[in-house]
């Protein structure tokens, strides 16, 4: 077991180190933006698509609420450590060395529970809405730049390691699940959303188990931005079938699973990637202790 030092005195710092002080600013910025425009949408839904279009996942007031976490995120890093500090946070998108069993789990395990949950639902024969096949490819663009993009620079980039500062993996993991979820409430709310057309108990269930599932993805991988980034990406593709709620009830099978075999990782505090910045030099990974 190694602990790489962290680098609290670091020149870069502007503004003093984060800590987890810094999650009411980001909460505050992630939940007012995102909350207060769609809340515009919802209010005034006429004259917003008068403005830009109708109400929809590519709508521009809808984009800009979808990057909140991602906005507050940058923001405080930002503040906190400058255009430097700013660069050696991005350097956490090239982090992407994990373990070969997370590898096929992000890109076989998901699609599998996926189509399970299908299966179970009835729609596994659904046919795939896009026709011709190429106007899936802008879809796909689009998946990965709204929600993926747009969120996982904060929850993943920023609140997830600062909350393992205080506590384990599977808490943290759980404190940054409710937030998420609670964080969706208002496109539950908004017509034209995916969301409006579920159960908001059961989404709470799976975002839960998805935020306990890619914790040790992210600390195996050392912090990676890119590893929840494609994660969410999966889970949102367009091109699996309509599986819920069943999905969610499914993750968080394989969630309980996963804290069984990691827990010695997930319950101990310390066990988890704490550092917001990759470290400069030859160092490639943020402060972590290492997991099993």
């Amino acid at each position: 077991m190694t602990t790489i030092p962290r680098h609290s005195g670091d020149s870069v710092n502007r503004h003093g180190e984060m800590s987890m002080r810094s999650l009411g600013p980001f909460l505050a910025i992630a939940f007012g933006l995102a909350w207060g425009l769609l809340a515009l949408m919802i209010l005034f839904t006429s004259q917003v698509e008068a403005v830009f279009g109708p109400v929809s996942g590519t709508n521009p007031l809808f984009i800009l609420a979808v990057y909140a976490p991602g906005t507050a995120a940058i923001l405080l890093v930002w503040w906190h450590y400058g255009a430097k500090g700013l660069a050696r946070f991005f350097r956490r998108l090239v982090l992407w060395r994990m373990p070969l069993g997370w590898w096929a789990f992000l890109l076989i395990g998901i699609p599998a529970v996926k189509y399970l949950g299908a299966a179970i639902n009835g729609t596994i024969g659904d046919p795939l809405p896009f026709t011709p096949w190429y106007a899936l490819l802008p879809v796909l663009a689009i998946t990965l730049f709204i929600g993926p993009l747009g969120e996982e620079f904060g929850w993943r980039g920023v609140a997830l390691p600062l909350l393992q500062r205080r506590f384990a993996p599977l808490w943290a993991s759980l404190i940054l699940g409710t937030i998420w979820g609670v964080w969706h409430l208002p496109a539950f709310v908004l017509g034209g959303t995916p969301q409006s057309a579920w159960s908001f108990g059961p989404y709470v269930v799976g975002v839960l188990a998805l935020s306990v599932i890619v914790t040790p993805m992210f600390n195996a991988a050392r912090g990676s931005i890119l590893i929840p980034i494609l994660f969410h990406y999966q889970m949102n593709l367009p091109i699996w079938p309509e599986a819920q709620p069943w999905e969610n009830y499914l993750f968080a099978g394989v969630a309980v699973i996963i804290v069984i075999i990691e827990r010695e990782s997930m319950l101990r505090t310390g066990q988890g990637v704490t550092e917001i910045l990759a470290p400069r030099g030859g160092d490639d990974v943020p402060s972590v202790t290492s997991p099993r």
